[in-house]
């Protein structure tokens, strides 16, 4: 009987043997597999270490690793063809790994064949149903692939095995913001303050958002009572995908009810998800009271297992001076990216804290101190429930300073 090896290395040959010329040098596979390695990562020299490759191929035929770094190297190199030629060959006649089939699906992620992806990294997990790797790639197709909800279940099921897994928590958020099509919300918050003045202050939101095919876009009308009055203010953002990488946001909002709210607002800034889970954004926010007020903004922020980190400054010039505001952010995802613990400390006045009118004052450079926390969970996924509350410690006029308290409630249906 013919051995199957030697059935192997005969097929191997007519199917590769076109392809280079081996020197007949008496080095092991294993030689051979290293000395490619290095000309491909430390000399990024292709050419030589696929032939290297194909060398200690011939020798071991049946050596899967070998085979499937070759295939590597053929789609690095652009020689699409050649890499599927190498890798349906291993998946016929070879033991097939993980790597194997992180390989061979990356070849058709990267050339954007998003169903064949799906359908080769499949089969991987039906052989590994567990591993990390092959579902955070899957994951990751099917988000390219514009398909959410497909790929919120596949990592939610890699955050239940390893809930502690960095990629796959960025991940999560970022297929979040693009699975739910519809969501509707409101949100009321309540101020107190101890000096600064005499009644207190309420706000409530109600807002819709509806996913496109180029991102979010969101409608919100704030209703307020603050100085014994009342004002509405109409709002519309949007966050529109232009890359896997970078994504903006982009608002604007309006009101006619002078000392409420800003006259009207306009905002813009880019996002980039950078390698290591890291992200970072660059923007700027403009209010309108009486005057223009302009801010400049950037934000650092960092997935680490369970935990985000984000640290944000916004500066404000003026005439006079320049005012800066800081803040840091913590979360702990307790699930999902929907249930997590928030906890934030900052310095400064900025256009995030909505329930402050201290930033009609630019002729002095006024004082605050401010802590937070709110609690963020969900029930059976489509409804979405936030409790916060925050201190502020701050400065209402030169050398005065009062306390205020906040405490706010949220409700979000998504369908």
């Amino acid at each position: 009987m013919i051995k199957k090896s030697f059935l192997r290395k005969t097929l191997f040959t007519l199917t590769f043997l076109p392809l280079f010329s081996y020197s007949q040098e008496s080095k092991s596979s294993d030689d051979l597999f290293q000395e490619a390695r290095h000309k491909a990562f430390e000399e990024k020299d292709y050419t030589t270490a696929k032939k290297l490759a194909l060398q200690a191929l011939y020798q071991s035929p049946e050596y899967t690793d070998i085979a499937v770094f070759l295939g590597r190297i053929y789609t690095w190199n652009d020689e699409n063809e050649e890499a599927r030629k190498v890798f349906q060959n291993v998946e016929k006649n070879m033991d097939t790994s993980t790597d194997f089939y992180l390989a061979y699906t990356s070849l058709e992620y990267w050339n954007d064949n998003y169903t064949e992806a799906v359908s080769i990294i499949d089969r991987g997990l039906i052989k590994y149903p567990k591993n990390e790797e092959l579902l955070l790639l899957k994951a990751k197709v099917l988000n390219s692939n514009n398909a959410y909800e497909e790929a919120s279940k596949t990592i939610k099921e890699l955050l239940a095995i390893n809930p502690k897994n960095t990629e796959a928590r960025e991940l999560a958020n970022r297929i979040e913001i693009n699975n739910t099509k519809n969501a509707i919300g409101v949100n009321y918050n309540y101020s107190h303050f101890d000096k600064q003045f005499t009644d207190d202050w309420h706000q409530v939101s109600v807002s819709y958002k509806r996913q496109t095919s180029i991102g979010s876009l969101i409608f919100k009308v704030n209703y307020a009572n603050k100085f014994k009055d009342n004002g509405a203010q109409y709002e519309v953002e949007a966050y529109p995908r232009l890359s896997n990488t970078f994504y903006m946001y982009v608002g604007g909002g309006y009101s006619d009810s002078d000392g409420i709210f800003p006259k009207y607002r306009t905002g813009a800034s880019l996002y980039a998800n950078l390698p290591k889970s890291f992200e970072a954004e660059l923007g700027y926010r403009q209010l309108h009271f009486s005057d223009d007020v302009w801010m400049f903004t950037g934000s650092i922020g960092k997935y680490y297992k369970n935990y985000w980190f984000n640290l944000r400054a916004f500066v404000t010039p003026s005439n006079n001076n320049i005012s800066h505001s800081y803040t840091f952010t913590m979360r702990y995802y307790t699930g999902d990216a929907n249930n997590y613990l928030s906890l934030a400390i900052g310095t400064g006045i900025s256009p995030e804290d909505f329930n402050n009118n201290l930033l009609e004052d630019t002729t002095y450079k006024l004082k605050s101190f401010k802590i937070g926390a709110d609690y963020n969970f969900s029930i059976n996924d489509l409804n979405l429930i936030s409790i916060g509350t925050n201190y502020y410690n701050q400065e209402y006029r030169p050398n005065q300073k009062g306390n205020q308290f906040d405490v706010s409630v949220s409700y979000s249906r998504k369908f």
